[in-house]
């Protein structure tokens, strides 16, 4: 099931169009992508068995378009990121393997939607396709077997990068340097567990102005997702809403030769086999 914030309302994307959710529901389902998300269980059960017709007739590509799709998930309590997690990254960059996953946090104020535009607030703004993990349960401590248990759905998802600060400090400021608003674009939809066979099989893609920089799979992580989901589980405790960006293959503006970065009118198209397109115009 794909999983939609249309204009702020929980929309079904189906093969056929847009299913406002609580308009097809009468009501029975808030019109709250958070909330949604906090009840996907009952809502995959409801889409299933009555077969909706949609609100909209509309193809995937007119969807993914859109100006008024909104995040995946609007306020999530934490936001998990995962730094150095493609093995062929490592290489462009010239550092060595991490032996444990190297996490930090990206702060919920910078999430956006598919299609938003984003300020470039330096020279050295770049770009990170990443594949999302949206989680719908609340746990600690999940072994890596159970760990895709917890899991709602992936998205597709950017982590743009302002390199200068976050290389400024001594440690480097990861955190802030990923932060700036709109910098955490995620969508166009949520597509839900049981229509993902093996995260860690999905072809990933980003290019800039039509030109292809990213062209990966996720194969190509270092640790997988269940193994991400487990260790952070070791520490903090997940919540329903939670999101997790997994890492960036190579490709990325800093690991071109000469370097690359983002300018004013650069449109940053990120993509994921299953999981849609964003397109992101830097401003």
């Amino acid at each position: 099931m794909r999983l939609a914030n249309v204009a702020g309302r929980t929309t079904i994307i189906s093969e056929e169009g847009l299913i406002d959710v609580h308009t097809a529901s009468d009501g029975a389902f808030s019109s709250s992508i958070d909330k949604a998300i906090n009840n996907l269980e009952a809502l995959k059960k409801w889409f299933y068995d009555t077969d909706p017709a949609p609100t909209t007739v509309a193809t995937l590509e007119e969807i993914m378009s859109r100006n008024d799709l909104g995040p995946v998930i609007e306020n999530p309590s934490q936001v998990f990121a995962i730094g150095l997690n493609y093995r062929t990254h490592a290489e462009e960059m010239k550092l060595v393997l991490p032996t444990q996953p190297m996490v930090f946090t990206k702060f919920p104020s910078s999430i956006t939607g598919a299609n938003s535009s984003f300020k470039i607030p330096s020279e050295t703004t770049d770009w990170e396709a990443e594949l999302v993990v949206v989680f719908g349960k609340r746990v600690r401590n999940i072994s890596v077997e159970d760990a895709l248990s917890c899991v709602a759905g992936y998205c597709t998802g950017n982590d743009l990068s302002n390199r200068e600060l976050q290389m400024a400090g001594s440690p480097a400021q990861f955190s802030l340097g990923k932060s700036h608003e709109n910098f955490s674009p995620i969508g166009p939809w949520l597509t839900t567990t049981d229509d993902i066979e093996n995260p860690n099989d999905l072809r990933i893609s980003c290019s800039i102005n039509g030109t292809k920089y990213q062209n990966s799979n996720t194969s190509d992580m270092v640790f997988t997702v269940a193994e991400l989901v487990s260790y952070v589980s070791s520490v903090c405790e997940i919540r329903p809403g939670d999101i997790m960006f997994t890492g960036s293959p190579h490709g990325v503006g800093q690991g071109q030769t000469p370097k690359m970065f983002l300018k004013p009118g650069d449109v940053v198209e990120t993509t994921i086999d299953g999981l849609g397109t964003l397109r992101n115009k830097g401003i």
